[in-house]
């Protein structure tokens, strides 16, 4: 196996993929945040008073499933566009007042998409420290 001429090359990406590891995480988080936004109107059982959120909510949701497995699939390509996913979080935050004017969202509705939209805001920040992070040449000291 020493002789191997595709030696170096497999050592690279092995080093490539043991240095993925904790973006694996980042990407499953991602998944698993669209998941619940998606579900989340009929799992906090929105009121009928705001079908505008329940569809903000599921298609909000269906996107960052969409970003999630992108990052998973196709990293290399995806992770510049990973700021999105804060861009997101903030969209989450602030829906529940954009989205229902003209009714009163609950309590409920409320808490329910900061909380996405606060995981979603770390989950893009986590993303875009470790693009910088890869991208720093050694040498450069920032």
């Amino acid at each position: 196996m020493a002789g191997h001429p595709d030696l170096a090359e497999m050592r690279e990406r092995y080093a490539r993929i043991e240095a993925r590891r904790g973006v694996s995480a980042i990407d499953g988080l991602v998944l698993l945040a669209g998941l619940y936004a998606a579900i989340s109107p009929w799992v906090v059982h929105f009121s009928t008073s705001s079908p505008e959120l329940r569809a903000n909510n599921l298609i909000i949701g269906l996107a960052l499933v969409a970003i999630g497995l992108g990052l998973a699939l196709a990293p290399e390509r995806m992770y510049r566009m990973s700021g999105i996913i804060s861009v997101i979080g903030v969209w989450m935050v602030i829906s529940p007042w954009v989205v229902t004017v003209g009714h009163t969202a609950t309590r409920g509705l409320i808490w329910n998409n900061v909380l996405i939209g606060a995981v979603c805001c770390m989950l893009g920040l986590a993303a875009i420290g470790m693009v910088r992070q890869s991208t720093r040449s050694p040498g450069t000291g920032g």
